[in-house]
């Protein structure tokens, strides 16, 4: 395609598409965008289920325990890495280009991964396909964003990360049929739900071609109008599937100013982050490192927990993972609607500290019971928090920062805390678990409860009033040229 000529636009995109009534198109979107949080819920669960089984005699790789906490965090590492060169360039090259790419990623890596022989074989897949599913995080967390209408943008947000637990149930299922000795030998049951992984992937990308560039992206890079061109098929599908000829029109002061460039330098987005709004760069952080450390700690050590600590054997594992990961998606489902109607402060409040207190309590049960039917129980409810304050973190730092940078934005504060967050989580727990001291495992859980804490505290202190709002109302973007109602959080 032919460079685009740049100049000074005024448009009305956003306001056309937020004020849009719910319909098949963004039915297409969710199910086009949001199914790869099923295939990552897929992945993570899928080694968390079959850890117990990699290391035992006979599985084909043999896998200790503090190596399965290796290779989780090397996953993360690459969902880090991944998030933050596909980042940049979704932000430069558009959305789709960026979420058809690393969807293929995935993919391969997936497949590469069913034929692992050695740890260091195991360790390369696992850090290509978190390459792949972190760019899928930038693309499609801005991409949702952007194609979603404001009045319900929380709650869909939160829903469609959500799923990712609806592929942690799958998972479990699976592996519960998968490691039956009975079905399939000790070394080809697990190759085998790597494979079920890519064929998902491969149904997803079928759906997903019909899922449009976001129109936000097309003005601001000098195409306005093809993004004209895009809400004009979208508003025609909405008036042939209502019944109605015309939609509600848009206001004349909902009109944008827009000076077009083809790229934004990486300094003028660091400077946006962190000298515009530093007060929302801490709490993204916050948020992110908070999130990932319980979340990435627990759920890749959850079956070697259960095995070592209860003595759950190894294909009962997956059952105790199924109601874990359910209970995961019910908190995102049924709180969801809360964020757009209580609001975004203090429903992520609520989440974060709700499940800090109850992380305590699971350190309590680990050190003074050995019920585990007890542990999963108050593990089930401190999730159902947790999950639901886990999809907000995205939809935060995907909100409060200008549209040039979304992507890169929820990229670096995806990377840099769950760096910080989701690659020392694993390996404390794996080698705490690995240890064998009840108290160690213990400490872990403190751990978690402190740093889910912190993202609470932040959120109360920092937080931003989001629900319902225009995106460009809650951060101006960089190449406006007129003025717009802006929130006043800093």
């Amino acid at each position: 395609m032919p460079r685009s000529e740049l100049g000074t636009i005024r448009t009305q995109v956003p306001a056309r598409l937020d004020r849009l009534p719910w319909t098949r198109f963004h039915w297409r979107v969710v199910i086009g965008l949001g199914a790869v949080w099923i295939l990552d819920g897929l992945e993570v669960t899928i080694v968390g289920s079959v850890a117990a089984r990699l290391t035992e005699d006979g599985s084909g790789i043999e896998l200790g325990a503090g190596q399965i906490g290796i290779a989780a965090a090397i996953y993360v590492l690459g969902a880090c890495v991944g998030a933050l060169f596909f980042g940049q360039l979704t932000d430069r090259f558009g959305r789709k280009k960026l979420f058809i790419l690393t969807l293929v990623i995935y993919v391969l890596a997936t497949v590469a991964t069913a034929f692992a022989f050695s740890p260091w074989y195991f360790y390369i897949a696992r850090f290509v396909t978190g390459a792949g599913i972190g760019g899928e995080y930038a693309a499609i967390n801005s991409a949702i964003d952007e194609l979603i209408p404001a009045r319900v943008r929380g709650r869909v947000d939160l829903i469609i990360n959500g799923s990712y637990w609806l592929g942690a149930a799958l998972g479990s299922g699976l592996v519960i049929l998968l490691l039956d000795e009975n079905l399939f030998a000790k070394d080809l049951g697990w190759r085998i739900a790597f494979g079920i992984g890519a064929v998902l992937g491969l149904l997803i990308f079928i759906v997903r071609r019909h899922v449009p560039e976001s129109p936000r992206w097309l003005f601001i890079h000098g195409r306005e109008e093809e993004a004209e061109a895009i809400v004009d098929s979208i508003e025609r599908e909405v008036e042939e599937e209502s019944g109605t000829d015309a939609l509600e029109p848009v206001d004349d002061d909902r009109t944008l100013t827009i000076r077009q460039r083809h790229a934004i330098p990486f300094t003028e987005i660091a400077k946006v982050a962190f000298q515009k709004y530093p007060k929302r760069a801490v709490l993204g952080l916050a948020l992110f490192v908070g999130q990932a450390f319980l979340y990435n700690g627990i759920t890749f050590n959850l079956g070697t927990l259960m095995n070592s600590y209860f003595g759950v054997a190894a294909g009962i594992v997956p059952v105790f993972l199924v109601f874990w990961a359910v209970s995961n998606f019910l908190g995102p489902v049924l709180l969801g609607r809360l964020f757009d109607t209580v609001g975004r402060k203090p429903m992520i409040a609520i989440s974060y500290l709700g499940s800090a207190v109850i992380a305590v309590l699971l350190a309590f049960i680990l050190m003074h019971s050995d019920n585990e039917w007890a542990f999963l129980a108050v593990l089930m409810a401190c999730f159902f928090l947790a999950s639901a304050g886990a999809s907000s973190a995205y939809l935060t730092v995907s909100e409060i920062f200008p549209m040039e940078t979304r992507a890169l934005a929820i990229a670096f504060f995806y990377a840099v805390g769950t760096a910080l967050g989701g690659i020392i989580g694993p390996l404390l727990f794996g080698r705490f678990i690995e240890s064998g001291d009840v108290g160690l495992v213990a400490l872990g859980f403190f751990i978690s409860a402190a740093v889910m804490a912190i993202g609470g505290i932040a959120e109360l202190v920092l937080g931003v009033k989001a629900e319902g709002a225009q995106l460009e109302d809650i951060a101006e973007p960089l190449t406006a040229e007129a003025e717009v109602p802006k929130d006043p959080t800093p």
